[in-house]
């Protein structure tokens, strides 16, 4: 089967282009390296059926081009983390709706299933413990920088409905709750290899906010296949499915857990949302996500814990170091 993967040389891209490659699949990947990274797949470089393509979603014709010929499509491409979000706004609005509505296009125009990649983030301010697809949005006001990335996701997935119910696309949706493992980036954000960097280097680890805030991490070996079966999966057509685990943790206690599993002599630095995201930035106090659905669908099941997380992306940490010596 032929596949193509926007977001290839991402984080959770590169993971799942490495699955696709190991069942015998060809792949197309499409990545500008603006958070991607060549390295992420370096393994597969090589590999006759596998094509990295540099360019943007925002170039529709690129885009059609690609998708040309292929069966399914994986849009994972988006501009994400708080940092980037706050800092390039108006861009990642252009990437996370224009760049939705080309791919989404071409996989109409050419006969292909696709899953779009969406985000927690769309329940906004919603607290409830075991958040379903069906809950309500409770977003922050739109002229607050920091609820972009949250609207542009409500509008591509209004898209992929509209696109559904009036033009016939075979398409799904993914929600994807704090995704982690090897290869991921504390660069823009991203608080478990954050921490763990800080851990591994002796620094006190920036916990911000009152650290109160309590989040669900999943590994990303748990999420690719879900992620690949959702897209055989007849009964996920025209759905939003939630992907995450459910095992609740603090930020401190994060920080704590690092700190143990790194050896970690650096202790814990409280520091401000003002100071790295400016004003007008609020963290969600609760997110949790309730996968009753996509368990139904596809048997999803996360079967790693937050520490073997942890353990997972230390190791990646320490080796990154040691190949770079």
């Amino acid at each position: 089967m032929r596949y193509f993967v926007t977001g290839a040389a991402g984080f959770i891209g590169s993971h799942l282009t490495d699955a696709l490659l190991d069942a015998g699949h060809e792949v197309t990947g499409l990545d500008d390296l603006s958070t991607g990274r060549l390295e992420n797949l370096a393994a597969v470089t090589p590999h006759p059926r596998f094509r990295l393509v540099l360019g943007s979603i925002l170039d529709a014709d690129l885009v059609d081009d690609l998708c040309d010929g292929a069966d399914r499509v994986f849009h994972l491409a988006a501009a994400v983390g708080a940092f980037i979000i706050r800092h390039q706004t108006l861009e990642s609005l252009r990437t996370n709706i224009h760049g939705t509505e080309h791919v989404v296009e071409a996989a109409h125009r050419n006969g292909a299933r696709i899953l779009v990649a969406s985000t927690s983030e769309i329940y906004g301010k919603n607290t409830k413990v075991g958040l379903r697809e069906d809950d309500d949005r409770l977003a922050g006001s739109p002229l607050e920088s920091r609820w972009s990335y949250s609207e542009a996701k409500a509008v591509d997935e209004s898209l992929v409905s509209a696109y559904v119910a009036e033009r016939g696309l075979w398409a799904v949706i993914a929600r994807l709750f704090n995704t982690v493992g090897p290869r991921q980036t504390g660069r823009y954000g991203m608080v478990i290899p954050r921490f763990v960097r800080q851990g591994l280097a002796g620094q006190p680890l920036t916990v911000f906010g009152t650290g109160d805030q309590v989040c669900c991490f999943c590994h990303v070996h748990d999420v690719i296949p879900a992620l690949i079966a959702l897209l055989e999966a007849e009964a996920a057509r025209g759905r939003a499915v939630n992907l995450g685990s459910s095992e609740q943790v603090s930020i401190a206690g994060l920080a704590d857990r690092v700190i143990a599993a790194t050896g970690s002599a650096g202790g814990i630095a409280r520091s401000s949302y003002l100071d790295a995201c400016g004003a007008g930035y609020e963290d969600m106090q609760r997110r949790v996500p309730d996968c009753t659905l996509a368990r139904g669908l596809v048997g999803f099941e996360p079967a790693r814990t937050l520490d073997d997380i942890i353990a997972a992306v230390i190791e990646d940490q320490l080796t990154a170091a040691t190949l770079r010596m």
